[in-house]
Parts: structure tokens; C-alpha cells; sequence
């Protein structure tokens, strides 16, 4: 008898821990066709904050001058993850947060060749679990 307790209570816990993960990767997939017209797909991030253990995922990719990008946000919450984009000496450029309001995407013209660094932080606690896809035009 608690042989059996003892297996049924492994399947609940087991089972309840499953739920709380993160499916960063099915996010990242749906944002990708939801870049704009005329963006073309360059690479996905996962954004996973380990249901709050982290305050942040960061990412680098390097930006070439005469580039336009935009990087996007997928998330169960759409004010939960703000984009934040930095240059190389970590001067912030955009945010996907402005006031009050959240929007799902940003939007950067790049005017010098170099490393930039993606930002997702989390707001309020409310989602830890994102994606993201970065897309660029001439």
C-alpha cells in the first residue's frame, strides 16, 4: 500500500512540475512569421527566465551599418517581456516599453557596423516564458 501512495504521489508531482515549464521554443516558432512585410528571418531566441529565477536573457548579435532590423516578441502576456536594445559600449537605443505602453516589436535603423546586445527583461513577474525572432531589410 505505500509502495503505491508512494508512486502516485512521484506521478503528481511529476506532473505538476511539467506544466510549469517553459515552451520557449514553440513561442520563438509562432514569432517568426510575424515579423513585418519585408523583414527577412535572421535567428530566434528562446527567452526562459526559469519562472522568475532570472531577471533577464541576454543576447549579442552583431548589426551591419545600412541595415534595418526589428526583433519581435511572443509571449502568453503581452506586457510581460520588454525588449531592451543596447550598443556595444551598453548606451540603450529602443525598448519595446514606452510610458505605460508595451509594444510587441521594435524597430532599429543601424548606422554603424557592430556588436548589439538584446535585452529581455521581465515586467511585474507576470511571464517568464517568451520567444523571439530577428529580422532585417536593405
Amino acid at each position: 500500500m505505500k509502495r503505491i501512495l508512494l508512486i502516485m504521489l512521484t506521478v503528481l508531482l511529476t506532473a505538476g512540475n511539467s506544466n510549469g515549464q517553459c515552451d520557449a521554443e514553440s513561442f520563438t516558432t509562432t514569432c517568426i512569421p510575424q515579423l513585418a512585410s519585408g523583414f527577412n528571418f535572421l535567428k530566434g531566441y528562446k527567452i526562459d527566465g526559469r519562472g522568475g529565477e532570472l531577471t533577464k536573457v541576454e543576447y549579442s548579435y552583431v548589426f551591419t551599418k545600412g541595415t534595418k532590423y526589428m526583433i519581435n516578441i511572443c509571449t502568453a502576456n503581452a506586457s510581460g517581456i520588454i525588449i531592451n536594445l543596447f550598443d556595444s559600449k551598453r548606451n540603450h537605443i529602443a525598448s519595446s516599453k514606452v510610458g505605460d505602453e508595451f509594444a510587441s516589436a521594435i524597430s532599429f535603423p543601424c548606422k554603424s557596423t557592430s556588436i548589439y546586445y538584446i535585452s529581455y527583461s521581465f515586467n511585474d513577474g507576470s511571464d517568464y516564458c517568451g520567444g523571439s525572432a530577428l529580422g532585417f531589410k536593405k
